[in-house]
Protein backbone atom coordinates (compact mmCIF):
# COMPACT_ATOMS: atom_id res chain seq x y z
CA UNK A 1 0.00 0.00 0.00
CA UNK A 2 1.31 3.26 -1.19
CA UNK A 3 1.71 6.39 1.15
CA UNK A 4 -1.03 8.00 -0.83
CA UNK A 5 -3.64 5.23 -0.19
CA UNK A 6 -2.83 5.12 3.42
CA UNK A 7 -3.44 8.91 3.49
CA UNK A 8 -7.02 8.30 1.44
CA UNK A 9 -7.66 5.84 4.05
CA UNK A 10 -6.57 7.95 7.44
CA UNK A 11 -8.92 10.85 5.87
CA UNK A 12 -11.84 8.67 5.99
CA UNK A 13 -12.39 8.76 2.00
CA UNK A 14 -13.15 5.90 -0.25
CA UNK A 15 -10.10 5.00 -2.44
CA UNK A 16 -11.16 4.28 -5.67
CA UNK A 17 -8.59 1.42 -6.64
CA UNK A 18 -9.07 2.30 -10.75
CA UNK A 19 -8.26 6.06 -9.76
CA UNK A 20 -4.87 4.94 -7.91
CA UNK A 21 -3.86 2.70 -10.51
CA UNK A 22 -3.97 5.50 -13.24
CA UNK A 23 -2.18 7.79 -10.85
CA UNK A 24 0.19 4.82 -9.71
CA UNK A 25 1.25 4.26 -13.04
CA UNK A 26 1.54 8.09 -14.61
CA UNK A 27 3.28 9.22 -11.37
CA UNK A 28 5.01 6.02 -10.27
CA UNK A 29 4.04 5.66 -6.75
CA UNK A 30 5.11 2.39 -6.89
CA UNK A 31 8.47 3.18 -7.07
CA UNK A 32 11.40 4.54 -4.90
CA UNK A 33 11.15 8.13 -3.87
CA UNK A 34 14.03 9.05 -5.94
CA UNK A 35 12.80 7.56 -8.97
CA UNK A 36 9.30 9.60 -8.32
CA UNK A 37 11.61 12.97 -8.15
CA UNK A 38 12.69 12.56 -11.18
CA UNK A 39 9.81 11.44 -13.00
CA UNK A 40 7.91 14.41 -11.27
CA UNK A 41 10.90 16.81 -12.49
CA UNK A 42 11.29 15.46 -15.95
CA UNK A 43 6.79 16.35 -16.20
CA UNK A 44 7.61 19.40 -15.04
CA UNK A 45 9.07 20.52 -18.32
CA UNK A 46 5.75 19.39 -20.16
CA UNK A 47 3.93 21.82 -17.78
CA UNK A 48 2.52 18.93 -15.47
CA UNK A 49 3.40 19.53 -11.74
CA UNK A 50 1.64 16.50 -10.73
CA UNK A 51 -1.60 15.26 -8.94
CA UNK A 52 -2.63 16.57 -5.87
CA UNK A 53 -4.13 13.71 -3.91
CA UNK A 54 -5.12 16.09 -1.01
CA UNK A 55 -7.25 17.92 -3.13
CA UNK A 56 -7.84 15.88 -5.74
CA UNK A 57 -6.95 18.00 -8.64
CA UNK A 58 -3.96 18.48 -10.52
CA UNK A 59 -1.71 20.86 -9.23
CA UNK A 60 -1.31 23.26 -11.80
CA UNK A 61 -5.16 23.69 -11.58
CA UNK A 62 -4.75 24.82 -7.86
CA UNK A 63 -1.86 27.00 -8.10
CA UNK A 64 -3.76 29.23 -11.31
CA UNK A 65 -5.48 31.83 -9.62
CA UNK A 66 -3.47 31.33 -6.15
CA UNK A 67 0.17 31.76 -7.74
CA UNK A 68 -1.22 35.33 -9.58
CA UNK A 69 -2.94 36.32 -5.78
CA UNK A 70 0.60 35.58 -4.60
CA UNK A 71 2.52 37.43 -7.04
CA UNK A 72 0.66 40.33 -6.86
CA UNK A 73 0.69 40.44 -2.85
CA UNK A 74 4.53 39.33 -2.87
CA UNK A 75 5.29 42.28 -5.28
CA UNK A 76 3.34 44.95 -4.29
CA UNK A 77 4.48 44.02 -0.77
CA UNK A 78 8.19 44.27 -2.00
CA UNK A 79 7.58 47.42 -3.46
CA UNK A 80 6.27 48.67 -0.21
CA UNK A 81 9.35 47.54 2.02
CA UNK A 82 11.90 49.11 -0.40
CA UNK A 83 10.05 52.40 -0.92
CA UNK A 84 9.50 52.96 2.39
CA UNK A 85 12.41 51.25 4.04
CA UNK A 86 14.60 53.13 1.76
CA UNK A 87 13.11 56.62 2.40
CA UNK A 88 12.82 56.18 6.19
CA UNK A 89 16.45 54.80 6.48
CA UNK A 90 17.57 58.12 4.62
CA UNK A 91 15.78 60.23 6.80
CA UNK A 92 16.94 58.41 10.14
CA UNK A 93 20.46 58.33 9.12
CA UNK A 94 20.51 62.20 7.73
CA UNK A 95 18.47 62.96 10.64
CA UNK A 96 20.33 61.07 14.04
CA UNK A 97 18.66 61.88 17.15
CA UNK A 98 15.70 64.08 15.88
CA UNK A 99 12.62 63.37 17.16
CA UNK A 100 11.52 61.97 13.92
CA UNK A 101 14.53 59.56 14.09
CA UNK A 102 13.45 58.10 17.60
CA UNK A 103 9.78 57.67 16.22
CA UNK A 104 10.58 55.79 13.27
CA UNK A 105 13.19 53.61 15.69
CA UNK A 106 10.66 52.87 17.66
CA UNK A 107 7.90 51.29 14.66
CA UNK A 108 11.51 49.77 13.28
CA UNK A 109 11.97 48.26 16.29
CA UNK A 110 8.53 47.28 16.42
CA UNK A 111 8.02 46.12 13.02
CA UNK A 112 10.93 43.56 13.50
CA UNK A 113 9.39 42.62 16.78
CA UNK A 114 5.39 41.95 16.32
CA UNK A 115 4.62 39.06 14.59
CA UNK A 116 3.25 39.56 11.02
CA UNK A 117 -0.47 37.52 12.53
CA UNK A 118 -0.62 39.42 15.36
CA UNK A 119 -0.26 42.95 13.44
CA UNK A 120 -3.29 41.17 10.99
CA UNK A 121 -5.76 40.84 14.11
CA UNK A 122 -4.73 44.16 15.20
CA UNK A 123 -5.69 46.03 12.36
CA UNK A 124 -8.63 43.94 11.46
CA UNK A 125 -10.04 44.44 14.81
CA UNK A 126 -9.27 48.34 15.02
CA UNK A 127 -11.11 48.59 11.46
CA UNK A 128 -14.06 47.12 12.46
CA UNK A 129 -14.28 48.61 14.99
CA UNK A 130 -14.03 51.69 14.10
CA UNK A 131 -15.31 51.81 10.87
CA UNK A 132 -17.27 48.96 11.11
CA UNK A 133 -15.82 47.19 7.99
CA UNK A 134 -14.82 43.74 7.58
CA UNK A 135 -11.51 43.31 5.65
CA UNK A 136 -10.49 39.54 5.56
CA UNK A 137 -10.26 37.79 2.33
CA UNK A 138 -9.32 39.79 -0.75
CA UNK A 139 -12.91 40.32 -1.65
CA UNK A 140 -16.22 40.63 0.51
CA UNK A 141 -18.65 37.84 0.13
CA UNK A 142 -20.43 38.89 -2.95
CA UNK A 143 -17.30 39.17 -5.11
CA UNK A 144 -15.74 35.86 -4.52
CA UNK A 145 -17.15 34.57 -7.56
CA UNK A 146 -18.18 36.67 -9.37
CA UNK A 147 -16.56 38.02 -12.74
CA UNK A 148 -14.19 40.76 -13.25
CA UNK A 149 -15.92 43.79 -13.19
CA UNK A 150 -14.99 47.58 -12.13
CA UNK A 151 -16.71 46.93 -8.86
CA UNK A 152 -14.79 43.64 -8.39
CA UNK A 153 -11.69 45.39 -8.75
CA UNK A 154 -12.55 48.50 -6.86
CA UNK A 155 -13.32 46.04 -3.88
CA UNK A 156 -9.54 44.26 -4.45
CA UNK A 157 -8.39 47.57 -3.95
CA UNK A 158 -10.01 48.07 -0.28
CA UNK A 159 -9.33 44.59 0.83
CA UNK A 160 -5.57 44.46 -0.69
CA UNK A 161 -4.16 47.50 1.30
CA UNK A 162 -3.94 45.23 4.58
CA UNK A 163 -2.04 42.05 3.83
CA UNK A 164 0.68 44.30 1.50
CA UNK A 165 1.04 46.65 5.13
CA UNK A 166 0.86 43.29 7.10
CA UNK A 167 3.50 41.13 4.99
CA UNK A 168 5.81 43.98 3.71
CA UNK A 169 6.25 45.39 7.59
CA UNK A 170 8.81 43.38 8.67
CA UNK A 171 11.53 43.52 6.04
CA UNK A 172 10.57 47.29 5.98
CA UNK A 173 11.93 47.62 9.24
CA UNK A 174 14.90 45.30 8.95
CA UNK A 175 15.66 47.38 5.82
CA UNK A 176 15.26 50.62 7.77
CA UNK A 177 17.74 49.61 10.50
CA UNK A 178 20.40 48.25 8.26
CA UNK A 179 20.27 50.98 5.86
CA UNK A 180 20.02 53.60 8.73
CA UNK A 181 23.73 52.13 10.24
CA UNK A 182 25.02 51.98 7.12
CA UNK A 183 24.56 55.34 6.51
CA UNK A 184 25.74 56.97 10.10
CA UNK A 185 28.93 54.95 9.33
CA UNK A 186 29.55 56.57 6.04
CA UNK A 187 28.89 60.00 7.12
CA UNK A 188 31.72 60.32 9.89
CA UNK A 189 34.27 58.91 7.66
CA UNK A 190 36.93 61.25 7.24
CA UNK A 191 36.53 62.13 3.24
CA UNK A 192 32.51 63.01 3.96
CA UNK A 193 34.55 65.54 6.89
CA UNK A 194 36.78 66.58 3.94
CA UNK A 195 34.40 67.33 1.61
CA UNK A 196 31.99 69.40 3.87
CA UNK A 197 35.00 71.38 4.75
CA UNK A 198 35.60 72.44 1.02
CA UNK A 199 32.25 73.71 0.85
CA UNK A 200 30.58 71.16 -1.00
CA UNK A 201 26.61 71.13 -0.27
CA UNK A 202 25.17 69.21 2.61
CA UNK A 203 22.62 67.41 0.33
CA UNK A 204 25.09 66.73 -2.43
CA UNK A 205 27.48 65.42 0.51
CA UNK A 206 24.92 62.79 1.13
CA UNK A 207 23.45 61.86 -2.07
CA UNK A 208 26.44 61.67 -4.17
CA UNK A 209 29.08 59.63 -1.76
CA UNK A 210 27.67 58.01 1.45
CA UNK A 211 23.81 57.37 0.22
CA UNK A 212 25.65 55.23 -2.86
CA UNK A 213 28.18 53.40 -0.31
CA UNK A 214 25.41 52.54 2.40
CA UNK A 215 22.99 51.35 -0.34
CA UNK A 216 25.28 48.33 -1.02
CA UNK A 217 24.67 46.32 2.11
CA UNK A 218 20.81 47.42 1.57
CA UNK A 219 20.77 46.21 -2.36
CA UNK A 220 22.60 43.04 -1.58
CA UNK A 221 20.00 41.71 0.98
CA UNK A 222 16.76 43.46 -0.53
CA UNK A 223 16.56 40.65 -3.14
CA UNK A 224 16.29 38.32 -0.20
CA UNK A 225 12.98 39.75 0.60
CA UNK A 226 10.70 38.04 -1.99
CA UNK A 227 11.14 34.57 -1.08
CA UNK A 228 10.81 36.19 2.91
CA UNK A 229 7.52 38.06 2.14
CA UNK A 230 5.91 34.67 0.28
CA UNK A 231 7.16 32.04 2.91
CA UNK A 232 6.67 34.28 6.00
CA UNK A 233 2.88 35.06 4.94
CA UNK A 234 1.71 31.26 5.67
CA UNK A 235 0.49 32.28 9.06
CA UNK A 236 -0.68 35.64 7.93
CA UNK A 237 -2.54 34.03 5.01
CA UNK A 238 -4.59 31.65 7.07
CA UNK A 239 -5.76 34.73 9.57
CA UNK A 240 -6.63 36.86 6.54
CA UNK A 241 -8.24 34.29 4.48
CA UNK A 242 -5.89 34.98 1.57
CA UNK A 243 -6.49 32.81 -1.14
CA UNK A 244 -1.93 32.53 -1.85
CA UNK A 245 0.12 29.43 -2.11
CA UNK A 246 1.03 29.63 1.46
CA UNK A 247 -1.78 28.06 2.86
CA UNK A 248 -1.72 25.91 0.23
CA UNK A 249 2.20 24.97 1.26
CA UNK A 250 0.85 24.57 5.22
CA UNK A 251 -2.06 21.87 3.66
CA UNK A 252 0.16 19.67 1.69
CA UNK A 253 2.96 19.78 4.47
CA UNK A 254 0.58 18.53 6.88
CA UNK A 255 -1.05 15.94 5.10
CA UNK A 256 2.27 14.98 3.22
CA UNK A 257 0.74 16.00 -0.51
CA UNK A 258 4.45 15.29 -2.09
CA UNK A 259 3.45 16.79 -5.17
CA UNK A 260 1.64 19.83 -4.15
CA UNK A 261 4.56 20.90 -1.59
CA UNK A 262 7.12 19.99 -4.19
CA UNK A 263 5.47 22.91 -6.76
CA UNK A 264 5.11 25.46 -3.77
CA UNK A 265 8.62 24.67 -2.42
CA UNK A 266 10.01 24.96 -6.01
CA UNK A 267 8.22 28.18 -6.38
CA UNK A 268 9.78 29.44 -3.55
CA UNK A 269 13.45 28.49 -4.98
CA UNK A 270 12.49 30.28 -8.34
CA UNK A 271 11.42 33.35 -6.67
CA UNK A 272 14.70 33.33 -4.44
CA UNK A 273 17.03 33.02 -7.52
CA UNK A 274 14.85 36.18 -9.10
CA UNK A 275 15.66 37.97 -6.74
CA UNK A 276 19.29 37.56 -5.92
CA UNK A 277 19.50 38.27 -9.66
CA UNK A 278 17.35 41.83 -8.70
CA UNK A 279 19.86 42.35 -6.08
CA UNK A 280 22.62 41.69 -8.02
CA UNK A 281 21.80 44.32 -11.32
CA UNK A 282 20.91 46.46 -8.65
CA UNK A 283 24.26 46.06 -6.73
CA UNK A 284 25.81 46.49 -10.10
CA UNK A 285 24.26 49.89 -10.81
CA UNK A 286 25.35 50.89 -7.18
CA UNK A 287 28.68 49.83 -6.90
CA UNK A 288 31.57 49.81 -9.87
CA UNK A 289 33.58 47.37 -8.29
CA UNK A 290 30.94 44.49 -8.49
CA UNK A 291 30.66 45.18 -12.36
CA UNK A 292 34.71 45.11 -12.57
CA UNK A 293 34.80 41.67 -10.45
Amino acid sequence: MTTYEVALRQSGEEVDLARLELLRARYGLDKPVYMRFFMWFGNLFKGDFGYSMLYEKPVRQLLGARLWYTVLISSLATAFAWVVGFLIGVYSGTHQYSIGDYAFTVVGYLGVSIPNFLLALVLMWFVFRYFGLEIGGLFSPEYVNAPWSWGKFLNLLQHLWIPIIVTGTDSMAGLIRVLRGNLLDEINKPYVTAARARGVPEDKIYWKYPLRIAMIPFLSTAGWTIPGIISGAVVTGIVLNLPTVGTLLLDALRAQDMYLAGTIILILSVFTVIGTFVSDILLAWADPRARLE
